[in-house]
């Protein structure tokens, strides 16, 4: 199913959301509003919100519509279109994109746990929101419950379980504290939305 980007924006910028975590998803919405009215002034280098997501989970639906209506209202926002990555570590550029964010929304699908990538970005985007308060997390759960990320459910854990076989028991930690820490955050489901 095709999100439409009308329907994708509101769901960011004007869902009733509350947050456990300094403010969250209130502060999230003001930061949007702040983004939209400095946007145009031309001041602001770089990018302002990233946007964290499983491509074949999102990339056709949520993914697309959400980075098309932040960009239509002068948002300047990070969408990683490479599906294939080398390496082991984030990249220069993904990491600069990330520093320069002020905005993070993680888009939580039902393989983003399984991809390591997602969880590296999602472990540093923790940790630079919480080295910077005017940093804000705004998670989108698509088709997803917020107990599927907190682990209380096989989909996620599962993913935890074979990249703890694989990357080691501390770094399925680090993932594991991330994923913990953004679900505190009030989201948006996407499930609640009808679409027109």
């Amino acid at each position: 199913m095709v999100v439409p980007a009308v329907t994708a924006m509101e769901a960011v910028t004007a869902a009733p959301a509350s947050s456990s975590h300094d403010g969250g998803s209130e502060r999230g919405l003001m930061a949007v509003t702040a983004l939209a009215n400095s946007s145009h002034d031309g001041e602001l280098g770089g990018y302002e919100v990233f946007l964290s997501f499983r491509g074949p989970d999102t990339r056709l639906t949520i993914a697309d519509s959400l980075y098309e209506a932040i960009k239509d209202v002068g948002i300047r926002v990070f969408k990683d279109d490479k599906e294939l990555r080398v390496g082991k570590e984030i990249g220069g550029s993904l990491l600069q994109a990330i520093d320069e964010s002020r905005i993070y929304i993680p888009i939580f699908s039902k393989n983003y746990a399984s991809s390591k990538w997602c969880l590296r970005e999602l472990t540093y985007i923790v940790k630079s929101s919480r080295d910077d308060a005017e940093k804000v997390i705004l998670p989108i759960f698509y088709y997803v419950d917020a107990d599927d990320v907190k682990l209380k459910t096989e989909l996620y854990r599962q993913a935890l379980q074979k990249h703890e076989n694989d990357s080691g028991k501390d770094t399925a930690k680090q993932w594991e504290e991330a994923l913990k820490e953004v679900v505190r955050i009030k989201g948006w489901n996407l499930k609640d939305y009808r679409y027109r």
